[in-house]
């Protein structure tokens, strides 16, 4: 049995005849677009540290990057201008730790817990299973089994897919989990999308009424509330859950853009910027992040899917 989320936005169907070719030999990933089966506007290149990643482009100017290495997409640019995502500065492209920046994946856990901080999904290569053009937009799924290195710490058999799709003016993605082993399992996950930003000028709406659990001041003992502000700004250190958040979110960057949250099954959000902590960067980024903070349960041959739509105007 497979189990689907409602859809509250379309994302175009993939064409499974265009295969891509990889190499998981010794843990590396390789990744190439044959000439017979190449898709226009999607191409695999070499990347910092070089790390394959693929380049998504449209007719229009827009484009976007994502690296094999942990599936992030690291950059997001419109009609060809600015980067709406936010790379560290302290990121390192050598496999040695997660990408910092764009938008990371935490999972299978959220936070720490019983495995490792975020999971692993982060810190391993997928693959590239397909491509295509649809109305002229480039898509792109990617693909993350089991293997020695996640069973060591989850021990589980299980597939992630997970599609990018671009368009002139917005970014969309569908991770779809299934268990593909012989008993259930469970598992948390999240999007931890860092947005280029003045700090002192970001804000989030459409967040006021959401029950929260706040980090601030002691992040090892959330304080439970709820969110009374229309506006939720980012004043000094933010680390904060939103549980069952709207499925629409509006971000002003402080830059001059309004980047729209959307997603379906993405029930929760989260707010972080790390202040002083980071003091290199702080106030050129905020994560406003999709994210299951409770646990979904998956029987063997069941499906979790969820979508997120990030447009601008």
């Amino acid at each position: 049995m497979v189990i689907n989320a409602s859809v509250a936005f379309s994302l175009p169907t993939l064409n499974s005849s265009i295969i891509r070719r990889f190499n998981r030999s010794s843990g590396m990933a390789s990744a190439s677009l044959s000439k017979e089966t190449a898709t226009l506007g999607v191409k695999v290149t070499q990347g910092e540290g070089n790390l394959p990643k693929v380049v998504l482009t449209t007719p229009h100017g827009s484009e976007a990057e994502v690296y094999l290495y942990g599936a992030c997409i690291t950059s997001w640019k419109v009609l060809g201008g600015k980067d709406l995502l936010f790379v560290r500065p302290d990121a390192v492209f050598n496999k040695k730790k997660p990408i910092s920046g764009g938008i990371p994946h935490c999972f299978p856990q959220f936070g720490p817990g019983a495995i490792q901080q975020h999971g692993f999904a982060r810190n391993v290569d997928w693959s590239i299973v397909d491509s295509d053009t649809v109305k002229g937009n480039p898509v792109v799924t990617l693909e993350l089994k089991d293997c020695p290195y996640s069973r060591a710490m989850w021990d589980f058999s299980f597939q992630a897919l997970y599609k990018v799709i671009l368009d002139t003016k917005s970014l969309s993605t569908e991770l779809i989990i299934t268990n593909t082993d012989n008993k259930p399992f469970s598992f948390s996950t999240a999007l931890h999308t860092y947005f280029s930003a003045s700090v002192t000028g970001a804000s989030v709406r459409g967040l006021k009424g959401c029950k929260t659990f706040n980090k601030d001041p002691d992040p090892t003992n959330p304080l439970e509330g709820k969110e009374e502000r229309d506006v939720v700004s980012f004043p000094g250190f933010v680390d904060c859950i939103y549980l069952d958040a709207p499925n629409e979110l509006h971000l002003d960057n402080g830059l001059g853009d309004v980047i729209s949250v959307r997603n379906t099954n993405w029930s929760d959000a989260v707010l972080w910027n790390p202040h002083l902590q980071m003091e290199a960067c702080y106030k050129d980024f905020v994560c406003v992040e999709n994210a299951k903070i409770g646990n979904v349960q998956l029987e063997p041959d069941q499906s979790w899917t969820a979508k997120q739509l990030l447009s601008v105007d």
